[in-house]
């Protein structure tokens, strides 16, 4: 234990503690530069606004900017943006980012996605139009014709055109409804008279 104490004490021990500490502080301020050098250290990109920029543009835009993009799955069409345009970025615009920085992208899709048109022949008018609604389909008018069933759906009709159950639709769309109007159809009524 004296030995040790003594070496503690000694010149040679003191000489070697203070080339030690020269030595770590010279390779933590070496440690330092090459970190600020590699990792751009206080050097910033602001974030551009890329929304309802097109595709096109934005990588343009992005590569111009010295930052790198990942577009991720489309998500609800948005009527308010173009067809194919950036809906949301992830850092938003005005974001101080590092050079070379990933920028997330979600883009607009071409339109809405097309929903299954539900079985409502033979459902009430008020069922139907709830049955509709749940998918993300619109009514846009009931009309009528002579059937017993009144306010029953016998048909109907996307943009004049017939649809059946189980046809697709873009989400949105609108409906008729061809509903009986409760008076029995001439022809069935003069089929009775005959028999």
């Amino acid at each position: 234990m004296k030995h040790f104490l003594s070496f503690l004490r000694s010149k040679v021990f003191a000489i070697q503690l203070g080339l030690a500490l020269v030595v770590m502080i010279l390779v933590g301020y070496l440690v330092l530069q090459w970190l600020k050098g590699t990792t751009n250290h206080g050097e910033f990109v602001e974030v551009p606004d890329f929304s309802k920029m097109s595709v096109t543009e934005m990588r343009k835009k992005v590569e111009d900017s010295g930052l790198r993009y990942q577009i991720l799955d489309s998500s609800n069409y948005n009527p308010d943006y173009p067809r194919f345009s950036i809906l949301e970025q992830n850092p938003t615009a005005g974001k101080k980012v590092k050079n070379n920085r990933k920028i997330y992208f979600t883009v607009n899709p071409s339109g809405y996605k097309q929903v299954t048109v539900p079985d409502i022949i033979q459902v009430t008018q008020r069922n139907a139009s709830s049955m509709l609604r749940a998918v993300g389909l619109d009514v846009q008018r009931v009309s009528y014709i002579d059937e017993l069933g009144k306010d029953m759906v016998y048909r109907m009709k996307h943009k004049g055109k017939h649809i059946k159950p189980g046809d697709k639709l873009p989400k949105t769309s609108k409906i008729e409804l061809v509903c009986g109007n409760g008076t029995v159809p001439e022809r069935a009524r003069i089929q009775s008279e005959s028999e």
